[in-house]
């Protein structure tokens, strides 16, 4: 308990408040704006915080994700026009409820539902993460290398419908990711002579133009349409809906904890997940999609659950399971922090102050979003014309300031091309992201492995756990999109 306490009250401290703040309002700021979510958001305030001290940038990106997160559910339910694509379920049912004239209990469920998930899956990273770094110190280049693997699998559930072009799209990931200068084998690789090319393609302006730059283009695209006048009213919900809605919570966040640690279990998957499972066990199934605030309540818990405890991974064994970890993966890796089991050791000081901040945090955003949801509606009725082009300029300083060079500038740019091109032919993103961040660790574990003798491999029974877990989680995801198609 001393260090979870010396953590929230490293979180507690002036400057650290600050950093908290500041990123539950410009995530939420962002995540309300249609079509920009989580990732989105990181993308594009994530040069803008390179300047911060390393505790100050990582309490500040993770507020921005989980004040993404929040915001999503504001336009969705009043707007039913989803922020982010876990809110796409919440809309469901939360824009019904606005249409029967009761959007405060919608938006005051939601905000409940989201803070109790959120300090829940934050207490289980403070009670579990410092067990699983402990483990970890045992892992060798064997179970990374599985364990990398396994997170591969994640491609599988975010290829949508078409795991073949999931898989295309996450080998040229891998491809690129091998551009530049290989000090193992000390020469460059698919340089193509290019001197430039030998530094390779940093991940910072990499997922800057996959996620803020295509996002932008392909916001641009689009038109906002005419939104109709809403009226809040009275917010809270009544005791039959808030013992409805805090029970559908409360067991979503039990199902969105667990299915978080998983790669590729998105806090949108566990979204679909957990609605599922409440229409299904409930005795009125039909109220589902017709304003049931059981529909909005297991929504959003189930998403914040997962989206806190999408941490647990990355902090414990330096694995990202998805595209926002994959950008805090690169803000602690700007400083020299590998993600793993000594950020508990090592760095245990700068941990439980982000820990804690996970708990501050949650605090700030229930306070904020009530009384300024009014705000946030009606920002995300700015116009795209107005928008795109701020935000794409902010995309491009930035990425251009990270190390002030134009080749950054230039890698954002193509990656935004590419991001957008394969956003418009419907092909998959979030596997060409996670391939080109796990691509390195995968090459390094399979050399260490290949040195040893992949003999090594049939000793390490903990590898084959993660084969095994590999095919299940394959398995698992595409008969989940099977089912949707029925």
């Amino acid at each position: 308990m001393e260090p979870f306490l010396l953590g929230i009250l490293g979180a507690l401290t002036p400057e650290n408040l600050v950093y908290a703040l500041a990123g539950c309002l410009l995530g939420t700021l962002v995540g309300v704006l249609p079509g920009i979510g989580p990732v989105s958001s990181l993308a594009i305030l994530f040069p803008f915080t390179t300047y911060l001290p390393p505790t100050g940038m990582i309490i500040t990106l993770a507020a921005i994700y989980y004040g993404a997160m929040y915001g999503g559910s504001t336009t969705a339910i009043l707007m039913n026009v989803p922020g982010e694509i876990s809110a796409v379920v919440t809309a469901m049912d939360g824009y019904k409820m606005t249409k029967k004239g009761r959007p405060g209990p919608a938006l005051a469920i939601a905000a409940i539902v989201s803070f109790v998930a959120g300090i829940a899956g934050a207490t289980f990273i403070a009670l579990s993460g410092p067990t699983i770094a402990r483990l970890a110190l045992h892992f060798g280049p064997a179970e990374y290398l599985g364990l990398a693997l396994f997170s591969l699998t994640a491609i599988a559930s975010l290829s949508g419908r078409s795991l073949i072009r999931g898989a295309i799209v996450a080998v040229v990931g891998m491809v690129l990711v091998t551009v530049g200068y290989d000090t193992a084998s000390d020469f460059g690789r698919l340089t193509f002579g290019n001197l430039t090319l030998l530094e390779g393609f940093s991940l910072a302006p990499v997922m800057i133009g996959l996620f803020g730059v295509g996002e932008m283009l392909r916001v641009y695209e689009e038109k906002t349409g005419k939104f109709e006048k809403f009226k809040i009213g009275k917010l809270m919900p009544n005791r039959q809906e808030l013992g409805a809605g805090l029970a559908a919570g409360g067991r979503a966040t039990a199902i969105g904890i667990p299915l978080g640690i998983l790669p590729g279990m998105l806090p949108s998957v566990t979204s679909f997940i957990s609605y599922s499972f409440e229409k299904q066990r409930s005795k009125t199934p039909e109220r589902f999609g017709e304003g049931a605030i059981e529909g909005v309540a297991s929504a959003e818990a189930a998403n914040n659950a997962a989206a806190m405890s999408n941490l647990l991974p990355l902090m414990t064994l330096g694995i990202p399971t998805g595209p926002s970890m994959a950008l805090i993966l690169a803000a602690l890796m700007v400083y020299g922090l590998n993600p793993g089991p000594l950020l508990f050791t090592v760095h245990a000081d700068f941990t439980w102050t982000v820990i804690g901040s996970f708990f501050v945090a949650n605090v700030i955003l229930l306070v904020l979003n009530l009384p300024l949801v009014g705000l946030w509606a009606r920002i995300a009725t700015i116009p795209q014309g107005i928008l795109t082009p701020i935000v794409l300029i902010l995309c491009l300083v930035g990425s251009f300031s990270l190390r002030t060079s134009l080749f950054d500038l230039w890698v954002c740019v193509m990656f935004g091309l590419i991001g957008w091109a394969l956003v418009r032919a419907n092909w998959p993103l979030a596997p060409l992201c996670l391939a080109y961040v796990l691509g390195p660790i995968i090459e390094e574990s399979a050399r260490q492995v290949g040195h040893l003798g992949y003999g090594l491999l049939l000793e390490r029974p903990i590898f084959w756990v993660f084969m095994v877990m590999s095919g299940l989680s394959i398995w698992f995801t595409r008969r989940m999109w099977a089912k949707t198609r029925e």
